[in-house]
């Protein structure tokens, strides 16, 4: 114990530090681990998977007897050889591991066959002779719609009466939107490692964002307790929703071989199987039928979404209820009806996907808002100000949550102001009306985005906290790390609370045999969820390290402060260290397990109304294109964005977000197109033919700037949810490119065009505008 001296004004790597992400380095070194890195124990054996090659069928005989006379072969197993659940559906049981008597989409799990190594299982795997008897397909929503096939009846939200709005409306206008689908396209793919252990226990490295929903369809699976299966997973080389139940068909077959064979057995998905097997975001059709007056506000809206949802429900009836969620994006409806189809298909599941429908119910409104624009001949960023939420009454949501924490007038007239928007416009309409070839647009859009899992009792986590003797700590909690830098944000919420550096903070891998029935890494809620539960165990060791100094200083606890590195009180001071052994000395437990839950939220989904929502994060982009009106190429060619992360954890970490997910975005509205034969076959199932954006995509001019703010909500250190909202920002790309398009016929007809905006479809588009126009 000595007496206050000179200290550090404060640690090295805590809350609101611009940190580089804990694995930064290793990741450009090629020493980052993921599971196809973890050296293979002595025995290893590979599993590849046999693939339908129809997209509805009845299996009229499947013979292997090939398959099991490969050469390096060593099992084959269908589902005749589970010994307990043949399901790996995360909500319903409608997904099984290996096909029975039906296959229902191209590229369906019937058996897997274990190889000595990877290359012969899956050479192994070609060689099944398999006879379908083929049955009707609905490959599309509009055949689906046709069957009326449905994963569950329609669902509808209401505010106010709309059609007695629309009927009055002095101005009503019908238009349809479709948007494509998108694939995660992680740079990892799935992979799994199970390792069987004493008795029947089962050790599985899986790449995915839910460890403990894995831990449970896969001790379903081998007819075990949950207790004998430990799922662990240290980083993922992506996941964006991917990764949160499409993990489960890899582990639970390489943990089935593994419990069979009694030897390690590896699954990693090469590219093409991974595309045909996994779930996508889900292709939405928007039908809307909106009454306005002369300034462009809404009187009414009438709106019909539909989605292919594919064979089973997977996570589609919570993801479609999203998208009826963010059908307002930030705009006040008034009277207002949202009726949603999910539509089932004999095409893959389709699954979560950055901003889990929340894209699809944006983009809806933002037409509709370039619509009325055009109609009235407007500016559009007018129209979407005069439509934004604002004061009572216009601050109710058609799922009746008041907008408490409405940020978007400010901000939109910050980035208005700071991207030169007014300016620029007029600029680019003289452009315009000058270039008979390329033509510009112009876009300012708005985000309102909800946070919080929309199925309440998964807004809850666990942490564990260890201080050891010399200081350092070592921390686990249940959210996992994909890229996105929850680890590295968690850690300096830790850090701040011992007011210790940064570096004294011990990252581990996620396992479930440390922190118990942990929710998905998904909702963009990780650091919200992990942080609070990491504060919470972190706070209580504190307290009791608090009373042991109080008792050594001879004053209250309230007299303790800890401070860079340093434990003060009563004129007397300590290291963190020499505090943590004196704790040890007394034994005092410097271990403890940490715990929060949401507050506030409840949701009612008979009647569709609640507050599903903790708070919203904001944010808003400017865009500009160009597009070549003889071949439809088109360009962004600067992006301005403003967004609100409330008080950042880690601002070099938040803004890496954000362009990320910007870019991401994009790609689903510009490149990223998913092509279907008409028998159910995928065909962009490789980057030869599915194209995400390359870095020469990039904006040449790319300005982000964070919002000056804190959350109004009690979140960990008044920060906000930052993974999913600026995926929606690149909204503003396809109104400008709308907008370019709109100017071949001088602003005067809506162009007829759909998502994602290949360079053939804004070509189309073109055409049809001068064709109506007579241009």
């Amino acid at each position: 114990m000595n007496k206050v001296e000179n200290f550090r004004p404060r640690i090295e790597g805590g809350v609101g530090e611009a940190i580089v992400h804990d694995s930064a380095h290793k990741h450009v070194a090629g020493r980052a681990l993921y599971v196809d890195d973890i050296p293979e124990p002595p025995g290893t054996l590979h599993l590849a998977l046999g693939l339908s090659a129809r997209a509805h069928a009845r299996i009229v005989s499947m013979d292997l007897s090939k398959v099991r006379a490969a050469a390096g072969v060593v099992a084959v197993f269908t589902h005749a050889d589970i010994p307990g659940e043949n399901n790996v559906g995360p909500v319903f049981k409608d997904d099984p591991l290996f096909a029975v008597d039906v296959v229902e989409y191209v590229g369906q799990a019937m058996f897997a066959v274990v190889a000595d190594t990877r290359e012969l299982a899956r050479a192994a795997a070609r060689l099944a002779d398999i006879s379908y008897e083929d049955r009707p397909a609905a490959i599309t929503i509009a055949q689906a719609a046709a069957a009326n096939l449905e994963l569950e009846t329609p669902q509808r939200m209401t505010l106010g009466d709309a059609s007695a709005a629309l009927a009055r409306a002095r101005h009503r206008l019908k238009g349809k939107l479709v948007m494509g689908g998108q694939d995660h396209f992680y740079l990892e793919g799935q992979v799994s490692l199970a390792v069987p252990g004493e008795d029947r226990d089962m050790l599985i490295h899986s790449s995915t964002q839910h460890p403990s929903e894995m831990q449970r369809l896969v001790a379903h699976v081998l007819n075990i307790p949950h207790n004998a299966v430990t799922i662990e997973v240290r980083r993922m080389g992506g996941g964006f929703g991917g990764k949160e139940t499409q993990g489960a068909l890899p582990a639970a077959a390489a943990g089935l071989a593994a419990a069979k064979l009694r030897r390690p057995v590896k699954v990693c998905l090469d590219r093409d199987d991974d595309m045909e097997l996994t779930g996508k975001r889900h292709d939405f059709e928007i039908e809307y039928d909106v009454g306005f007056g002369d300034d462009g506000r809404l009187d009414g809206i009438e709106t019909i979404l539909s989605s292919r949802c594919g064979y089973s429900a997977d996570l589609s009836l919570a993801i479609n209820d999203r998208a009826m969620f963010h059908s307002d994006n930030a705009y006040f409806l008034n009277n207002a009806s949202l009726l949603s189809h999910r539509r089932k298909t004999h095409t893959v599941s389709n699954t979560a996907f950055r901003g889990f429908g929340g894209p699809q119910g944006m983009m809806g409104i933002e037409r509709v808002m370039d619509a009325i624009a055009i109609h009235l001949g407007k500016d559009p960023l007018d129209v979407r100000k005069v439509n934004l939420y604002g004061d009572a009454p216009r601050n109710v949501t058609p799922y009746h949550q008041t907008v408490e924490d409405n940020l978007a007038p400010d901000l939109i007239a910050a980035l208005e102001k700071s991207s030169d928007y007014r300016r620029r416009r007029a600029a680019i309409v003289a452009f315009n009306a000058n270039s008979t070839v390329t033509k510009r647009g112009i876009a300012l859009t708005p985000v309102k985005f909800g946070i919080s899992f929309t199925t309440t009792f998964l807004n809850q986590a666990g942490a564990l906290v260890h201080v050891y003797t010399d200081g350092s700590v070592h921390l686990n909690h249940g959210g996992t790390e994909m890229g996105q830098g929850l680890s590295i944000k968690v850690a300096q919420v830790v850090a701040e609370e011992f007011q210790i550096d940064l570096s004294q903070v011990k990252i581990t891998a996620t396992t479930t045999g440390k922190v118990p029935n942990t929710s998905a890494t998904a909702a963009s809620a990780g650091a919200d969820l992990n942080g609070m539960a990491a504060q919470d165990a972190a706070r209580t060791i504190k307290k009791r390290m608090t009373a042991l100094a109080a008792e050594k200083f001879s004053c209250a606890p309230a007299d303790i402060v800890f401070r860079a590195g340093r434990v003060e009180g009563n004129g007397h001071a300590m290291t963190f260290a020499e505090l943590a052994r004196a704790a040890h000395l007394a034994r005092v437990s410097l271990s403890s397990t940490g715990y929060y839950a949401t507050p506030k939220i409840y949701y009612d989904r008979t009647m569709h109304r609640g507050r599903p929502f903790f708070y919203y994060a904001y944010g808003a982009a400017v865009s500009e294109v160009i597009i070549d009106t003889l071949t439809g190429e088109n360009r962004v060619t600067r992006v301005d964005i403003l967004h609100d992360v409330g008080k950042s954890l880690n601002p070099a970490i938040d803004l890496g977000q954000i362009e990320g997910g910007f870019i991401q975005g994009m790609g689903w509205l510009t490149t990223e197109e998913l092509v279907f034969s008409d028998t159910g076959k995928l065909l962009t199932h490789a980057p030869s033919t599915y194209k995400i954006p390359a870095a020469s995509d990039r904006p040449e001019i790319f300005n982000i700037a964070l919002w000056d703010g804190q959350n109004r909500e009690h979140t960990i250190h008044r920060s906000k949810a930052v993974g999913e909202p600026p995926l929606m920002l690149a909204i503003s790309v396809f109104s400008a490119l709308t907008d370019a398009v709109a100017s071949v016929g001088d602003y005067k007809l809506m162009p007829n065009f759909d998502a994602p905006a290949t360079p053939e479809r804004v070509l189309f588009a073109v055409e049809d505008v001068r064709r109506r126009s007579g241009a």
